[in-house]
């Protein structure tokens, strides 16, 4: 069960890899050791067996002596051999036919075995497990000399190098365990650092709820991925906490603007219900204050429901729009509002915009952004005019909607596009409205991928200025090809 957990396999995974590599390196070590030490055996023999053959072909330096026994003789002697033979070393001389005919007498009885009696002038080796002698690793020749024929067998006893590799072996399978141990303990350590902060992190999100959102990692000094994962679930945090709360206004902020229409419906429904066969007058009031309560109830509803679909974003048709005749209804809409207060509505397109460009959108949409920036201008503008342009610059299609009005101080700028908010409450019910078109204006701005912002003329009013991209204008051959 414990290797389901991440740590114990990140941990197993190191474990056994660096096992591996120390397992691997033992083996390769302990190989070449061996080869190293029977090189060293064969360069040994190879030394005597040379010295050897030099004397019995006239070559050695005891050939020059005038009264040297013959080479057969001086081979045969008793105790001849001891010469080139040691403590580990064996020399013995065969004849053609495989017979012992001397051999070195650290040897006692045992021999170096049967030579390969094949005739052949070649140096030959072998590795031999002799009776008395144990592992040996023999060198056999056949020398000829006129009239002769001897095999020169040297063998060395590999009983010290194989003590030697014994105990490499013991010392690295203690090195190979200590190894393990360590090896094991970091693998859970590294393992148990790495896994650490991800068990953090869940910790985290299993304490997140609604009502404690303000819970953050804080990790400004991990500068790693992790770190940059937790960067990433503070500033998911920072959203959803600013979410949280706008949704929170918004139910506030409605409840409040539904209470007080519901107020006025239901006092006028009981002054109906006393005074309606008593006072036609009252009746009248009565009716009229619920008919425009209810107009406000719809008005209200139909821009929240307007202000969802504007924020469903993927959800809305798009389609090549041409901006100017969407601005222009606008206007052609909203021209009764203003000339009823007295009001100059106009709107121009600038020369180097054409036709005016082409956007990419919902044109009801896109119509209902300007008609609430015109009626917004239009309701808090008393004397002047509201001035609507359209412009291209720079691939994007540029609406600005200026008016003579009161214009909107620094404080407010910020907040002029939230749901329900307006500028001067104490002004809230004089001026009819929900609150919400601005906060419509900007949702259907950002579904097209546009941009709306506020600034104050400096001659006084208010500019609204709303950047959308172009797209290929609806004339163009290109643009029906592609």
């Amino acid at each position: 069960m414990k290797f389901r957990s991440l740590r114990w396999r990140i941990a197993a995974f190191y474990a056994l890899l660096l096992l591996g590599v120390i397992g691997a390196v033992s083996v390769v070590l302990t190989v070449q050791l061996r080869t190293i030490l029977l090189d060293e055996a064969r360069a040994k023999i190879d030394s005597v067996g040379t010295d050897i053959s030099q004397l019995v072909r006239g070559q050695s330096a005891l050939s020059a002596i005038g009264d040297a026994l013959p080479v057969e003789q001086e081979l045969t002697a008793t105790g001849s051999l001891d010469h080139w033979a040691g403590p580990t070393t064996f020399v013995e001389v065969d004849t053609v036919k495989g017979y012992p005919e001397a051999k070195s007498t650290n040897m006692g009885g045992a021999t170096l075995g049967t030579p390969a009696a094949d005739g052949k002038d070649a140096v030959t080796y072998k590795i031999e497990n002799r009776p008395g002698l144990g592992d040996v690793m023999v060198r056999q020749e056949l020398i000829r000399y006129p009239g002769v024929a001897l095999y020169v067998q040297v063998g060395e006893s590999l009983a010290i190098y194989s003590e030697t590799i014994r105990r490499i072996r013991e010392l690295l399978l203690i090195v190979l365990a200590l190894a393990a141990l360590v090896v094991v303990a970091g693998s859970v350590a590294i393992a148990s650092s790495a896994v650490e902060p991800i068990g953090r992190l869940n910790a985290a999100m299993g304490e997140i709820r609604s009502d404690r959102l303000s819970r953050r990692l804080g990790w400004t000094d991990r500068n790693d991925e992790l770190g940059s994962l937790a960067h990433s679930f503070d500033a998911m945090l920072d959203r959803l906490e600013d979410g949280f709360a706008r949704e929170r206004q918004f139910i506030s902020d409605a409840s409040h603007e539904l209470k007080t229409p519901l107020t006025v419906i239901n006092a006028n429904a009981q002054m109906l219900q006393r005074w309606a066969d008593r006072d036609p007058q009252i009746r009248e009031e009565s009716l009229r204050a619920i008919g425009d309560e209810s107009a406000s109830l719809a008005s209200m509803v139909n821009g929240m429901l307007l202000l969802a679909k504007a924020e469903s974003g993927d959800d809305i048709p798009r389609e090549p729009v041409a901006l100017a005749n969407v601005v222009a209804d606008a206007v052609r809409g909203a021209r009764p509002r203003a000339e009823e207060k007295g009001l100059a509505l106009e709107f121009d397109i600038a020369a180097d915009a054409g036709e005016g460009p082409t956007v990419l959108g919902d044109p009801k949409l896109l119509g209902q952004l300007f008609t609430n920036l015109i009626d917004n201008a239009i309701k808090f503008t008393e004397a002047g005019s509201v001035a609507v342009s359209l412009d291209a610059t720079d691939g994007r299609a540029v609406v600005e909607i200026r008016d003579t009005g009161v214009g909107i101080d620094a404080e407010a700028m910020g907040r002029v596009f939230d749901r329900f908010y307006r500028a001067d409450p104490s002004r809230n019910r004089a001026i009819p409205g929900t609150g919400l078109g601005l906060a419509i204006v900007r949702s259907i701005a950002r579904v097209h991928d546009g941009t709306v912002t506020v600034g104050q003329r400096p001659e006084g009013g208010s500019v609204f200025r709303v950047s959308l991209p172009c797209s290929p204008p609806l004339h163009d051959p290109e643009a029906s090809v592609r």
